[in-house]
């Protein structure tokens, strides 16, 4: 019961800094880029890319820092950084096929899923 209150807590607070962060950026920069978007998930790769590579490292530290920070506040904050972490910890695997078969993947997938909702929402609007 103690991981699912560390997600939530840690993803209560990434959704926070992301709302934040989008905020402080979009409202310096503009929104005709989405810097506030991009910020948020060059920063998430960076925290998950630190803490999981952190954690894995320091195996006497308690297990409820991985539910707190990767999994709760960086899954809360951007799901960008998961998708990089996965493809470079497939490419250090050794299986470049795949990780290139994923994150091609999941950019055209994701985007025609997009699509797809936009002209469901639009037909039933």
């Amino acid at each position: 019961m103690l991981k699912y209150l560390l997600i939530a807590t840690g993803g209560a607070l990434g959704s926070i800094a992301r709302y934040w962060v989008g905020s402080m950026v979009g409202g310096r920069m503009g929104t005709r880029f989405p810097y506030g978007t991009l910020v948020i998930n060059i920063t998430a790769c960076v925290i998950i890319g630190f803490s999981l590579t952190y954690f894995s490292r320091r195996v006497e530290l308690s297990p409820a820092w991985r539910y707190l920070i990767p999994v709760g506040f960086v899954g809360a904050y951007s799901t960008f950084s998961t998708y990089e972490w996965e493809t470079l910890s497939t490419m250090r695997s050794g299986a470049f096929a795949v990780a290139a078969l994923y994150a091609v993947g999941s950019l055209v997938l994701g985007l025609a899923a997009v699509w797809l909702g936009s002209a469901l929402a639009e037909a039933v609007a």
